[in-house]
């Protein structure tokens, strides 16, 4: 039986291809995997009484809660009838949307770039969020929110898949969003102010809450650059030059300080929750604020 060559050399290409693709796949789930491990939260619940299966707590019996419900046992022991609680199991759906724009590749050198720093944060919330039994997925309708360790695969398969044409800035995409779910939005928010406006208010309208994490590189908090300096977007579509540019550093200062300021009030009046990161920064401190915005409730 003879092969034929053109499907052989089809099938190596394919092969390479694929071997390309999976390749960040193990580099970043180490690295979320070990992220996440840093929180060493167990089992978390949702901490508060409903219906499940986990023990949470004993409290005191009130006059309106039926005999079926008194912890008899617990009670022979005080003088006092208790009710045995247990956590609420019901599990929500969270979904991430995490910029995939040129901007978010920028680096000053020292630290990494901006993108890298923000799908390692992307995957290490999700697996905690999968741990406790929530139901994670990405914006859009390639990974609707589900459970379970595939789940992750998937996840991560969706952030290193970024199209080949990608814009300068992104913008939040909410298609997917579930009504009364929970929405994590990761980027540099440097684009138009009025798209994640749009966004927001989008999901603030099907009562969803969440947070805004927006990831900077610390050259573009303190502008270090003077005399003469080329300024270019990482798409290459914006271009300025200029002979003095420590004469830009008040103004640009200024301009950050209001479109951070903007971003903040946008998540307070459609409350959600808005931290600025640096990647120079811990990512531990910036993972255990993720977790606690996406399991306040409301």
């Amino acid at each position: 039986m003879t092969s034929d060559p053109a499907s052989s050399t089809a099938r190596s290409g394919l092969r390479r291809d694929g071997e390309a693709l999976a390749a960040p796949l193990p580099p970043l789930l180490a690295n979320a995997e070990h992220l996440a491990s840093t929180m060493l939260l167990g089992d978390h619940g949702r901490r508060r009484a409903g219906m499940g299966e986990e023990f949470w707590q004993y409290r005191p019996a009130m006059a309106n809660d039926e005999a079926r419900l008194i912890d008899w046992r617990r009670s022979a022991r005080s003088d006092m009838l208790y009710v045995r609680e247990k956590e609420w199991q019901a599990a929500q759906s969270v979904v991430l949307w995490v910029d995939g724009s040129q901007s978010m590749e920028f680096t000053s050198g020292t630290h990494p770039p901006k993108g890298d720093r923000a799908r390692m944060l992307a995957m290490a919330i999700a697996i905690l969020l999968l741990r406790g039994g929530e139901r994670v997925g990405l914006t859009g309708q390639a990974v609707p929110p589900r459970r379970g360790d595939i789940q992750l695969l998937r996840i991560a398969d969706g952030l290193l898949g970024a199209p080949d044409a990608r814009e300068d800035f992104g913008a939040p995409d909410v298609r997917g969003i579930l009504p009364k779910s929970r929405a994590l939005f990761i980027s540099d928010f440097m684009g138009p102010l009025v798209e994640v406006e749009a966004a927001l208010t989008e999901a603030a309208d099907l009562g969803v809450r969440g947070a805004l994490l927006q990831v900077l590189d610390p050259a573009e908090e303190a502008f270090p650059y003077d005399g003469r300096t080329v300024f270019e977007s990482m798409g290459g579509g914006l271009r300025h030059e200029t002979l003095e540019a420590g004469g830009l550093r008040d103004r640009y200062l200024d301009r950050m300080a209001e479109r951070k300021a903007r971003l903040a009030e946008l998540a307070r009046i459609t409350g959600w929750q808005m931290l600025t990161h640096h990647t120079g920064d811990s990512a531990q401190t910036a993972l255990l604020w993720l977790y606690g915005a996406l399991e306040r409730r409301r």
